[in-house]
């Protein structure tokens, strides 16, 4: 049956609230999760302030949600109750054309169904995300979470960590690489720790120095401040790829990347699982949504904000 429970919604481009949200009733290959930690992406600001245009209000916003499975239909294979389990940026997708063959869902052709502000084929409302107690996902879009994770540092793997961790893996990266990392915050740490794991080389290129000591310690080989003269000169072919975490990757050529499919995702947390690559991270109550958003907005985090959904 459906479900009513608690959320945090954006009710207008200016404001945040709590409200009751009804989730449909998991059918036979969905999976039920009661959420216990979502992370704070900034695509939830634009989406929440309608900076992108287009917003339905309201909105319950979160893509990078942990939690623990309540609900299991009775075509569901991969999953138990009480399972530790993850949900990123997609919630479905057509399963037909060759992007999804290709096990690259997040380019599906067809349709993709986002975590949040999509059309849900199940029921035809609008898909609502991970700032609320409970969610219902397709099983082949869960994904799981190991033991060895932290739930609540698990939570921004879920998009922050793909987004890092798909180009690198796709240019394989590895031992005899040397990456480069422009931009040293949500992003750009999880980078760093990615590539290091990885075996790899790492340069980090900032505005200032002002976080150089944490860079180094995190991983990273050299700390560049581009804002130092003639820097660029001394670093020229010595790269073999460069994660722009403001635009895309580059190496030769331009080479965009969209977080990363299901079975890659996957991939991404067992390495976190086996190599404990966890992101840093900011606990936050509900109440103080508005605040982080701020915050984010002025590079004030070091460096995920995650909610603690008991507080909804």
């Amino acid at each position: 049956m459906s479900r009513q429970v608690k959320a945090w919604a954006a009710t207008s481009p200016e404001k945040t609230e709590p409200i009751t949200l009804t989730r449909r009733a998991p059918d036979d290959e969905d999976v039920g999760i009661d959420i216990k930690y979502v992370g704070i992406c900034h695509t939830d600001i634009h989406t929440s302030r309608d900076e992108w245009g287009g917003t339905p209000f309201p909105i319950v916003v979160g893509h990078e949600i942990a939690g623990i499975v309540s609900v299991v239909g009775k075509n569901v294979t991969r999953f138990r109750i009480g399972d530790r389990v993850g949900v990123g940026c997609m919630v479905n997708s057509c399963r037909q054309c060759q992007s999804c063959h290709d096990g690259e869902e997040q380019y599906c052709s067809s349709n993709l169904v986002l975590t949040y502000n999509s059309k849900d084929p199940k029921d035809g409302t609008i898909t609502q995300g991970g700032f609320s107690q409970y969610i219902v996902v397709e099983q082949a879009f869960v994904l799981s979470v190991p033991e060895s994770i932290p739930l609540d540092k698990a939570a921004p793997l879920m998009c922050a960590g793909i987004t890092m961790y798909s180009p690198l893996n796709h240019w394989n990266v590895g031992p005899g690489k040397k990456v480069g990392i422009i931009g040293f915050g949500g992003l750009g740490h999880m980078g760093v720790k990615f590539a290091k794991a990885l075996g790899s080389e790492i340069i980090v290129f900032s505005q200032t120095n002002s976080k150089k000591e944490l860079g180094i310690r995190l991983g990273a080989d050299e700390y560049v401040a581009t804002s130092e003269p003639d820097v660029f000169s001394k670093l020229e072919r010595k790269l073999d790829i460069i994660i722009n975490t403001v635009l895309y990757a580059h190496r030769i050529g331009v080479h965009g990347s969209m977080i990363g499919g299901n079975a890659e995702t996957q991939k991404m947390l067992d390495l976190c699982g086996d190599k404990l690559i966890f992101p840093d991270i900011e606990t936050i109550s509900a109440s103080n949504i508005n605040e982080a958003y701020e915050r984010v907005v002025k590079s004030q985090v070091q460096f995920r904000f995650v909610i603690d959904v008991l507080t909804i």
